[in-house]
């Protein structure tokens, strides 16, 4: 087993997910699953710093099943007003 720090993808001081995680050593491909992640989840999610809203995933049995994709970068500017303002 090694010990790990699991953080977050936008590197801030409170963006650590899990302190001293014993797990066996990571390989390259490796998946984490994490019950809670707070704002990386869909539920407390938003476009801080422009991240996409993560996928919804049920998984029972051994099988999975996407129920809500992936935001895109497309899907949020899709919103975006391109509006001019003179002064």
């Amino acid at each position: 087993d090694e010990v790990y720090e699991i953080a977050g993808k936008c590197c801030e001081s409170g963006d650590i997910i899990i302190h001293d995680a014993h797990l066996p050593k990571v390989e390259s491909g490796d998946i984490l699953a994490v019950y809670s992640v707070g704002a990386y989840g869909y539920t407390m999610s938003s476009n801080y710093n422009r991240l996409n809203r993560p996928a919804v995933v049920f998984v029972k049995d051994g099988n999975a099943r996407v129920v809500i994709r992936k935001e895109t970068y497309e899907d949020q500017l899709r919103t975006d007003c391109n509006v001019e303002i003179k002064l």
